[in-house]
């Protein structure tokens, strides 16, 4: 195992009028899309589903955020009711599928939540037949489609953006690095999928042991193979609570240099902050959400509860927004898949996102570097989608 070195309120008011905009144009024609029928007018029953009353400390935290963040959005609603009902799911999955079925009996038109894989697919699938969605806290796509979607951001997705961004930039010729666990797997197969999908070149794939002595035998392994494949980037799975401080530190020692080679990668490298002073990250390239709109969010958070949101609380606050958005079109069938998937997107806090048919999200993401151990952002997050993709 590693050791590691242990917004305004008007601003988000006008991000939601933005959104609004969007979705009154592409709720059309959404009538045989699944989902329930909402009154018109009347406030619309949202159940949010959060690991309230877990035993795990963490847990507790990340509840009282993610309620904290749904409300705050209920706030910058404009013209918009809703009906906020908390649901405890104490962090297990037959508690979130039990849950699920009293929100919906109760009323709810919509769920928000719950926070774990296993935990969204069990309420999932006990509303399934009750016609009700699913926004999920999660960024785990193995439990995606029918009618459970997870808002968290994806490796599908951050790797898209990362390789779009490098093979216009000429690294094309992309080294994967990975941990042979499931975690470096899943990278791996993000990673590979996305440079397929962007047309740039498989520069081969190495994977090490997820140990210390793992990843020192493995970067001579790396070396040769990017030498051998003329690889002109590296892209790295690995996290900064695991392997990453000591692998972008050995690959430099081993003769591969991040001044010939570009090193991406796939987690955010600038949390904890921490991680900016590490030598073997310096010039290297991860994705991230608009850091503008995201320390506004933050700001506004702290103004109205004392303390920062949990690093995934604004996905409470985005899935209220789209939600919100919908509604305000007016329109008996906002909530259905049809108006859930509208291509426009949202605007979050989090930057633009949009739901895919098949249960996953697209968020527009920035690209950054760090330079001088500081964030540099290289190329913003877009504003809007284009037709295809970003």
């Amino acid at each position: 195992m590693f050791v590691f070195l242990k917004p305004t309120r008007e601003f988000l008011k006008g991000a939601l009028l933005a959104l609004t905009s969007m979705a009154v144009v592409a709720c059309t024609g959404t009538s045989t899309s699944t989902g329930p029928t909402i009154a018109t007018g009347a406030p619309v029953p949202i159940a949010l589903l959060i690991p309230k009353g877990s035993s795990e400390g963490g847990e507790a935290i990340l509840a009282q955020s993610l309620e904290n963040a749904a409300k705050l959005a209920i706030i910058d609603l404009q013209g918009v009711k809703i009906d906020l009902r908390v649901y405890s799911t104490v962090g297990d999955a037959n508690a979130a599928g039990a849950a699920a079925i009293q929100a919906v009996n109760e009323g709810a038109k919509i769920i928000l939540g719950p926070v774990f894989a296993e935990s969204a697919n069990a309420a999932a699938k006990a509303v399934a037949n009750r016609n009700i969605n699913v926004l999920a806290f999660s960024n785990n796509t193995s439990v995606a489609g029918g009618n459970l979607f997870v808002l968290g951001p994806t490796f599908d997705n951050t790797a898209d953006r990362l390789v779009s961004y490098a093979r216009s930039n000429g690294r094309d010729q992309i080294l994967t690095v990975h941990a042979d666990n499931v975690s470096g797997q899943v990278g791996r197969n993000a990673v590979l999928a996305a440079i397929s999908r962007q047309r740039a070149s498989d520069a081969g794939t190495v994977a090490y042991q997820f140990s210390q002595e793992g990843v020192i035998a493995a970067a001579s392994q790396i070396k040769l193979t990017a030498d051998q494949n003329s690889a002109n980037a590296v892209f790295l799975t690995s996290e900064t609570s695991g392997a990453l401080p000591l692998i972008s530190q050995l690959l430099p020692e081993a003769g591969l240099s991040p001044a010939t080679t570009q090193f991406i990668g796939l987690t955010r490298w600038d949390i904890p902050a921490q991680t900016l002073e590490l030598p073997g990250v310096q010039g290297g390239w991860f994705a991230m959400p608009d850091p503008t709109l995201n320390e506004q969010f933050q700001t506004r958070y702290a103004q109205t509860y004392g303390g920062l949101p949990h690093p995934i609380g604004g996905l409470a606050y985005d899935g209220i927004a789209a939600i919100g958005a919908l509604v305000k079109s007016g329109k008996r069938d906002a909530l259905t898949t049809g108006a859930l998937t509208q291509s426009a997107g949202f605007q979050g806090v989090n930057g633009i996102f949009r739901l895919r048919t098949d249960g996953t999200n697209e968020r527009g993401l920035a690209i950054a570097s760090i330079r001088d151990k500081k964030v540099v952002i290289i190329d913003p997050a877009p504003k809007r989608f284009g037709g295809a993709g970003l």
